[in-house]
């Protein structure tokens, strides 16, 4: 089982320990009710995990940690089958111990998109909702964040996220199976993102209160999301897939997502980068089992989706709460 108590001893000392009225109970019930039917063996693969000693950790230029031969080639060998136990690998890259995994989406290209646009991190609390596997935790403290949270209630997410913490071994990294419905008005972090999220809410307006509700006041949100071209009242409501995914319910042009967020009462909006979804972004590897990005987009058109749609475009926005 997933031991959250060095958590909890951590915040009772920080501006996040209001958290604790609600979330040992929270953590308590997903435990207890919502394991999925894997979890148990992805519990044993992760115990399986061989020990490498913790060096040349580096998550400012990547997030890796170790040398190509520091396992002997049986080590590695099981290193490899075992993590590969926990496909597909969604959000990376990772490398560990000489081991690279080649997840479908190359993270680090968002990362350099956004990086020179935000607020520097030195020292800050920073959420991250919706973060996967946690490759961006990595790199925020990388960047300098003091404590780093990411919330995702995917349990496989988090079992790659434990499976990396596992040979880099930072306790300012924290990843929790909760969704965004779930946070308290916590109101103590100095950035939050919000990455790839938007869109899969039913409700982007009380999504966009619930962002707002994390942040200190005058607190940055970084905010990325899928995009149409068009003015401040264009917006792309898809039938029942767009790009084969099901939980697609919204796609603003910038100008309403911009709106939107004023409604909301963040300052300081603006659009830092807008970017059409590269093939080399989002891919297959040998580390998914699944279809990617060219299966999801009309292979006569790559301008449209395989349904018809735009196909997808991405902006990040920056506001102030």
């Amino acid at each position: 089982m997933t031991n959250f108590s060095k958590f909890y001893q951590q915040i009772a000392t920080n501006r996040l320990s209001s958290w604790l009225i609600t979330l040992p109970a929270q953590l308590d019930f997903w435990q207890k009710n919502n394991l999925h039917g894997e979890y148990k063996h992805w519990q044993k693969t992760l115990d399986a995990l061989p020990s490498a000693q913790q060096t040349n950790v580096d998550l400012l230029h990547s997030v890796s940690v170790g040398n190509q031969g520091d396992l002997n080639e049986g080590e590695s060998k099981r290193l490899e089958n075992l993590l590969k136990k926990f496909k597909p690998w969604r959000k990376g890259p990772y490398h560990i111990h000489g081991l690279h995994i080649d997840t479908e989406w190359r993270s680090d290209f968002k990362w350099d998109r956004l990086a020179e646009h935000i607020s520097d991190l030195s020292n800050k609390y920073v959420l991250d909702i919706g973060c996967g596997s946690g490759y961006h935790l990595w790199r925020m403290r990388g960047a300098g964040a003091k404590f780093v949270v990411g919330i995702d209630p995917t349990q496989l997410f988090l079992m790659q996220f434990n499976a990396v913490q596992h040979f880099i071994q930072d306790e300012k990294v924290n990843l929790l199976p909760l969704g965004v419905e779930q946070l308290p008005e916590l109101k103590a972090f100095d950035t939050v993102f919000a990455m790839g999220v938007l869109y899969h809410r039913r409700s982007p307006i009380d999504f966009l209160y619930q962002l707002k509700s994390q942040l200190v006041k005058g607190g940055e949100l970084v905010l990325e999301t899928l995009i149409v071209d068009g003015d401040e009242n264009t917006v792309l409501v898809p039938g029942e897939r767009y790009a084969k995914m099901r939980n697609v319910w919204f796609l603003p042009s910038a100008k309403a997502m911009c709106a939107w967020m004023e409604r909301c009462g963040f300052k300081n909006i603006r659009v830092v980068n807008t970017d059409i979804t590269a093939v080399d972004e989002q891919r297959k590897t040998e580390w998914i089992d699944t279809e990617s990005l060219s299966d999801f987009l009309d292979p006569k058109d790559n301008s449209k989706t395989i349904e018809g749609y735009p196909a997808p475009q991405r902006a990040i926005f920056i506001a102030n709460s």
